[in-house]
């Protein structure tokens, strides 16, 4: 299963994106001497409709208070709030309430988990944890398509324990290699990868990944970042065990993100963060933690930005994400057909819309990456430029960077045009000044 986006459900139309569109206060802005806002950098963050800015502000005006440790009446409503965002965010992806950790962000959440393995392999959690630990000759297994969130944190934890860090590779399209699943063997202990690539904005084909992992008893890591903004995802299905994704980029707060485990697994985990709030009886000799979520959950936790995304995922569950998979599909489609006539620029990914985000990395024949980006910032039009915190996969297809336009729920036809236009004029401008 790989949440494939299909086109049997019914994109939004006109009148109802011009009402999402109206919906998100920053995109009527302008910049660069009165130009219009083109913004297409929504797989770094997305921007945030009216209603997720609402729900901050009337925290902070309103119920403003530390949860789970008051009995008054602010307590009780902030500490209410604070779970009702974890419920919905459970439901928006298919799993359990006691199956949410709040996280800073999906990078903090990845950690989370490796150095709940480097715990357990330390002996910490007892019998119950055996499951997570890991010894000599075990194997670690990612992709070379993955985020450094979703890679550094495991080469670290290999360091830490003697695993060995081993990958699945890319075809020529930057998606993952099915013919490389033979690295998943008796020896692997964890599987961990993208659901969906930041930069080719490939889906993964997790069924096959998943199938790989369980055959040999391994654990399974998804990043989930880019795929729950995108498209209907429920975690159960896929049959992961733990899945991290952040608030920023589904129309929610910076500073908030979720982590989802298994509720067995949970429950052997031993703690990372320790201190206030995750505690049950605490002496000068020793201490016993609460059970899962709050055993992750150590100290004053971001209530505010849990209530905004709130908000967010109830706003996306209103437009309903099958539609939401289907409308950027077609703005993807349409920013590969113009790029496709465009001969002096290279998608780094699938060139068809199959299988794929509305995120399209690109390089200019002859033109540096951060030179593309300044030209189209000259013209309104936010993208982005760099590595993407994915180095391997850049490498693997031949170059040290590229540019990205990553379009979202808000992103206009017109949005996408007006890109292509500017794009093509940028060899041409550079060509002639060189001249």
């Amino acid at each position: 299963m790989s949440a494939a986006v299909t086109h049997e459900v019914p994109a939004l139309t006109a009148a109802e994106l011009a009402a999402v569109r109206a919906d998100f206060p920053l995109l009527e802005r302008t910049v660069r001497d009165g130009k219009p806002l083109v913004y297409l950098d929504t797989a770094a963050t997305s921007q945030k409709p009216q209603c997720v800015l609402d729900a901050e502000q009337d925290f902070y005006e309103r119920r403003n208070a530390a949860v789970h440790r008051g009995a008054h009446a602010l307590a009780e409503e902030a500490t209410q709030a604070y779970e009702e965002a974890r419920s919905a965010v459970a439901r928006f992806v298919g799993v359990d309430d006691g199956e949410i950790i709040w996280t800073k962000n999906a990078t903090e959440g990845l950690n989370l988990v490796t150095y709940v393995i480097s715990n357990a392999t330390l002996g910490r959690g007892g019998a119950v944890a055996e499951r997570l630990r890991l010894r000599q000759g075990d194997e670690i297994v990612v992709t070379e398509a993955e985020h450094h969130a979703n890679l550094v944190p495991w080469q670290e934890l290999c360091a830490r324990t003697g695993a060995t860090l081993r990958w699945l590779g890319l075809d020529d399209d930057g998606r993952i290699d099915l013919d490389t699943l033979s690295v998943i063997n008796e020896r692997t202990r964890v599987v961990a990868f993208t659901h969906a690539s930041n930069v080719t904005g490939a889906i993964s084909p997790v069924e096959q990944i998943v199938s790989a992992a369980r055959a040999v008893g391994a654990l399974v890591v998804l990043d989930a970042c880019q795929s729950v903004p995108h498209l209907p995802v429920d975690l159960r299905a896929l049959d992961v065990d733990f899945a991290a994704f952040s608030g920023h980029k589904m129309l929610g707060p910076t500073g908030v993100g979720a982590l989802y485990g298994r509720r067995e697994l949970l429950e052997a985990m031993p703690p990372v963060l320790t201190g206030g709030s995750m505690v049950e009886v605490v002496t000068m000799a020793e201490t016993t933690y609460m059970p899962p979520p709050q055993r992750f959950e150590a100290g004053t936790q971001m209530v505010a930005q849990t209530i905004g995304l709130n908000a967010a995922v109830g706003y996306l569950a209103e437009l309903g994400m099958e539609g939401v998979a289907a409308r950027e599909a077609e703005l993807g489609e349409r920013m590969l057909a113009g790029i496709a006539q465009l001969p002096d620029v290279r998608v780094l990914g699938p060139t068809d819309g199959a299988d794929r985000l509305a995120t399209v990395a690109f390089a200019v024949d002859g033109v540096h990456p951060h030179d593309v980006g300044q030209y189209l910032d000259d013209a309104g039009i936010a993208v982005r430029v760099g590595h993407h915190c994915a180095q391997p996969l850049h490498r693997r297809l031949g170059v040290a960077s590229s540019a990205r336009a990553s379009a979202g729920i808000y992103t206009t036809p017109e949005d996408i045009d007006a890109f292509l236009a500017v794009l093509a004029q940028v060899r041409p401008f550079f060509v002639r000044g060189r001249g």
